[in-house]
């Protein structure tokens, strides 16, 4: 009588239970990157309020009453001020091709470009580049610490919160004395064209089981693939089945060992390639990131 594989078994079950709740793992407190999640969600409740009630309605009459090339030019000019900020971080992270590229980007927008409203670099066919101080300590091997959500101002980690003010620094409304009043309205003009421009991914938030759980997830593994430019490290990347392995494999049998002419299972390959075959490709916030090169890993947090 054949030995009864209790390792594929379990494999198979597993993937299953995986698939099946795929749509809940986002609640409860067990997420290790998020130790600080009671918090988060009160001042993730204390956000979605204050946007719905004051910043989405104001991004919505902003696009209202402007026309589009008004809003791209708004767009192109607080682009083109954080291009600065980009040049410093390439050279800080050992990319002195994309510090010179970014370089080249901000003194034709500049000039030709009447300061940023236009972007003639973009039509001179210039890569756009986008990093800042938090990828740079993270290329450094600063861990990302504990996620945070700050109220009014989103999803970010230990390490990026602050490392976002040495960014703002860096752009040039702070190297002038352009009077308090004409900052703080550059800023509050910045914070609602970008507002206005998230405005379509409403639905598919709404749409998500738990927002809270979708942002945080969707934030983590973007600045991950934005950190090590789309090809993070396998010691950083976690197999959904790999918890499952440990517990279950103290309590059952392994087989005494591969059928003859048969391969053993390639359990990672098989879970991707379900994965892949489900809507959005396996990964809840797929909409908001790159696409991994090969599959859809997901971030050890």
């Amino acid at each position: 009588m054949p030995a009864f594989d209790l390792s594929g078994a379990k494999r198979s079950l597993v993937l299953c239970a995986a698939i099946a709740l795929g749509g809940c793992a986002t609640t409860g407190d067990r997420n290790p990157a998020d130790p600080l999640e009671r918090t988060n969600r009160q001042a993730f409740a204390f956000t979605e309020a204050a946007d719905r009630g004051v910043l989405r309605p104001t991004a919505k009459g902003y696009k209202a009453v402007t026309p589009n090339w008004f809003r791209t030019g708004v767009g192109n000019f607080f682009e083109n001020l954080a291009s600065p900020a980009t040049i410093v971080n390439s050279l800080l992270q050992g990319k002195p091709g994309e510090a010179g590229e970014q370089t080249l980007r901000f003194f034709l927008n500049t000039t030709l470009g009447i300061g940023g409203l236009l972007d003639p670099a973009t039509a001179a066919e210039l890569p756009s580049h986008d990093e800042d101080f938090g990828q740079t300590l993270g290329r450094w091997g600063v861990p990302s610490g504990p996620f945070l959500m700050i109220p009014l101002l989103g999803p970010s980690t230990v390490r990026d919160f602050p490392s976002d003010f040495v960014d703002r620094f860096m752009r040039p409304l702070f190297w002038f004395d352009i009077g308090g009043e004409a900052r703080w309205g550059a800023l509050v003009l910045d914070i609602v064209d970008t507002r206005a421009r998230l405005l379509p991914l409403d639905a598919t938030l709404d749409r998500a089981y738990d927002r809270y759980g979708f942002i945080r997830d969707a934030f983590l593994q973007r600045r991950l693939y934005q950190v090590f430019d789309g090809n993070p490290p396998e010691s950083l990347l976690n197999d959904p089945l790999d918890e499952f392995d440990e517990e279950l494999d103290d309590e059952l049998e392994p087989a005494p060992g591969p059928q003859p002419g048969r391969d053993p299972p390639n359990r990672k390959q098989s879970f991707t390639q379900t994965a892949e075959s489900l809507p959005g490709g396996g990964v809840a916030a797929s909409s908001f990131l790159p696409t991994p090169p090969k599959k859809h890993p997901l971030p050890r947090t």
